[in-house]
């Protein structure tokens, strides 16, 4: 058991709770960002990254269908595996962020700030505010050596991303070689996919939609809908 599952206990998620506010104020400060842009100018004003960063935040929480996970992964019904989960998600919108420049890594800071505030939030309403501190720094410490390994795993073959795979969301417990099988289909897949979306409608929009975990139509993959938007550009 990791550190993460010895501080947290088995209590199993409340469904999609996603906190709706919006996130404090962060590092860098707004004068940072346009000062890093070119000419001082930005694509995207400040506010509105601000803004398409929790929404893409939230496409990693409130559009993923946990519990396919947990059936397929075998995976615990418990807030330490929904963060796994949501860490992976989050990870990809990272690297997908993190090709957009200075704006995009702006960006990358709020997701990372959202996602903190929601666990947060979470860990309140499971009754594990006692022991905050604990799982703040066993999460946090779980959070960057996941990052760690799955960068290293993209970028390389299917056996290490299997390996960061194993590793940092089946806490090394997985020994059906299908199930990690699965799992590194679905990372490509979905790398793939956000890599096709346009950078200029993620920081406007932060929307992202979620190839499903077990494909029924992998043609579908190719079909990429673009984004809407209402009368204010959002």
């Amino acid at each position: 058991m990791t550190l993460l599952g010895q501080v947290l206990p088995n209590q199993k998620v409340c469904s999609q709770v996603a906190t709706e506010k919006q996130p404090g104020p962060p590092r860098p400060s707004h004068r940072y960002l346009l000062q890093s842009c070119t000419g001082g100018r930005c694509r995207s004003p400040p506010g509105k990254i601000k803004i398409a960063a929790l929404r893409m935040y939230t496409c990693c929480v409130e559009r993923i269908n946990y519990d396919e996970f947990f059936d397929k992964c075998f995976l615990p019904d418990t807030l330490n595996s929904w963060f796994l989960i949501a860490q992976l998600h989050v990870w990809m919108c990272l690297v997908r962020m993190r090709q957009e420049g200075r704006e995009g890594k702006f960006m990358c800071r709020y997701i990372v700030h959202s996602m903190w505030e929601d666990v947060e939030q979470r860990s309140k309403i499971m009754g594990v505010s006692r022991v905050w501190k604990e799982a703040m720094k066993a999460m946090t410490e779980t959070f960057y050596a996941a990052i760690f390994g799955y960068d290293e795993g993209i970028l390389s073959d299917d056996c290490v991303l299997a390996a960061a795979l194993w590793r940092n969301l089946f806490n090394c417990q997985c020994d059906d070689p299908q199930q990690l099988e699965l799992m590194v289909e679905y990372v490509r897949k979905q790398m793939q996919f956000i890599d096709s979306l346009d950078g200029e409608d993620l920081l406007l929009t932060g929307e992202v939609k979620w190839r499903p975990l077990v494909e029924e139509n992998a043609q579908s993959i190719l079909k990429v809908v673009s984004p809407t938007y209402n009368d204010t550009g959002l």
